[in-house]
């Protein structure tokens, strides 16, 4: 079995909390006996997969597999083209990691639910959202680059991984992969 989730903000990607009062993935109704394929952190949102599926969940964990997942993220200030490029192209040091090379686009404001609790707003910053494609995901990896080029990220939601798209899954529900939506993973 393989589920898509819309992961909401402030959740774990995992079933059991590190602290109490934490909200974690046990509140949301999965099947039993799958497991979370990948993380989101806790300031995070958007699509994950979870599965119980061996040869599936390897092959979507392994990195020389390198399936895209897509990120829309909500950055402070207005990134410069210099910044996109330096995104794209990847070298950007990560305390002794480079990043690989992504796609890194400016991105029309897109239309997602409002977060609760909302993003941060000043007068006097403005915010862009900025589309990125990688194929690697180390812990907290799309945060950290966006700060490394000057634009700190205030909201972040994964909106695709391979093909498989957000749309249509509200926060906080799931659903069962369809044939087609396997085929979309890639």
């Amino acid at each position: 079995m393989l589920v898509a989730f819309h992961k909401p903000y402030g959740v774990l990607s995992q079933f059991t909390p590190d602290h109490p009062g934490q909200r974690t993935l046990a509140e949301f109704q999965f099947p039993k006996g799958i497991f979370p394929i990948g993380r989101l952190d806790q300031d995070s949102e958007g699509l994950i997969l979870l599965g119980n599926e061996p040869r599936l969940v390897a092959r979507l964990l392994d990195p020389r597999h390198g399936h895209p997942r897509t990120y829309h993220v909500q950055v402070e200030g207005e990134p410069t083209g210099e910044a996109l490029r330096q995104l794209a192209a990847g070298g950007i040091d990560l305390k002794g990691h480079r990043t690989l090379p992504c796609e890194a686009r400016e991105l029309s404001e897109p239309d997602y639910p409002h977060r609760d609790p909302p993003v941060r707003f000043r007068k006097s910053v403005p915010d862009r959202w900025i589309e990125m494609v990688l194929t690697e995901g180390k812990n907290r990896q799309v945060r950290r680059m966006t700060a490394a080029v000057g634009f700190p990220t205030l909201r972040l939601i994964r909106a695709a991984i391979g093909g498989l798209r957000l749309e249509g899954i509200e926060p906080g529900t799931w659903r069962e992969l369809t044939a087609e939506d396997r085929r979309k993973l890639g």
